[in-house]
């Protein structure tokens, strides 16, 4: 059953990651007036708007793909799991941290909340070796 909830959490949570990549595509806006990836701290300057979001689009991409593979590897039980749903939740934190517009206001807008859920996969499959 553990297993189950785990694997399904993480493809859940994989599809998050698709609608964050519509909102910076703007495709859609997941908030009015959210402008999320714009105005990033690490990227903006360096790449500009245009490129900046892109990047991110590609990499939550990849990041999505990289949840549900280890979501299925879980349900699959292979053994490689672990380090796939690891390095998706890793990738994903890093992204939203570099994408972060360095303010301190609307956190959740900018991907804080998917930090924290991505430090709990990290703990909970890494650390606490769950499920057994």
């Amino acid at each position: 059953m553990q297993t189950i909830i785990l694997g399904i959490f993480l493809i859940l949570h994989a599809l998050v990651h698709l609608l964050y990549t519509g909102q910076s595509q703007r495709l859609f806006e997941l908030q009015p007036d959210m402008t999320w990836p714009d105005g990033s701290w690490a990227c903006s300057k360096l790449l500009g708007t245009d490129m900046t979001r892109l990047l991110v689009s590609i990499l939550l991409v990849l990041v999505t793909l990289g949840f549900i593979v280890g979501g299925v590897g879980l349900f699959m039980t292979q053994d490689w799991w672990r380090l796939v749903a690891v390095g998706s939740a890793v990738l994903s934190a890093a992204i939203y941290i570099l994408s972060w517009d360095g303010k301190f206001q609307a956190l959740d807008n900018q991907g804080g909340v998917g930090i924290l859920i991505n430090l709990a996969i990290v703990i909970v499959v890494l650390i606490l070796k769950w499920p057994a």
